[in-house]
């Protein structure tokens, strides 16, 4: 085999096999130039819960006739202690003492019974309640890329905002 045979033969086998080689060596990569990148913007409603409290007056009532009660059985029962003791005499004096008392404590409860003591208050208590505020909010969900790449434009939407070149992938394929 001549010399020119062997080149014609191996330049023949480097065209054949390197066409090969370049399609098995996955796709290329190249940068295109960003033209625009505008937000898609989405808009939602958020409700936010929100706590709002005040304050508003309880009206109450206290009883002090259970209290005027007490005194009064006890006032009624000394009084009518002592006014028993002075009636009696000798062994009666014990028994006028006991029956004085126990008849001025009946008197005393029941004259306090008579003597009411409701009293009106009022207080001032706190109330809150958890309500929903509903608003809206703009989303950016991505961006409508315009980019040129050998004169021609392209667009696709992106999650992210490229910035001035855009990496793409550059597939080679036979057409037909």
């Amino acid at each position: 085999m001549n010399a020119r045979t062997r080149i014609a033969t191996l330049a023949l086998g480097a065209m054949l096999f390197g066409s090969n080689a370049w399609a098995d060596r996955g796709p290329q990569y190249d940068y295109a130039k960003v033209i625009s990148a505008e937000p898609i913007i989405n808009y939602v409603n958020v409700s936010t819960p929100v706590r709002e409290c005040w304050e508003e007056t309880q009206y109450y009532t206290v009883d002090h006739s259970r209290h005027n009660r007490r005194v009064g059985t006890f006032l009624g029962a000394a009084i009518g202690g002592v006014i028993g003791h002075q009636i009696g005499s000798g062994r009666g004096n014990d028994a006028a003492t006991v029956a004085g008392t126990l008849i001025g404590a009946a008197i005393g409860n029941d004259a306090a019974k008579d003597n009411y003591a409701l009293e009106t208050r009022s207080r001032p208590v706190q109330r809150c309640e958890t309500r929903l505020r509903q608003h809206r909010e703009e989303r950016i969900d991505g961006y409508r890329v315009v980019y040129r790449y050998h004169g021609q434009k392209y667009m696709t939407d992106m999650p992210y905002d490229p910035g001035n070149r855009l990496r793409i992938r550059v597939d080679i394929r036979p057409a037909g």
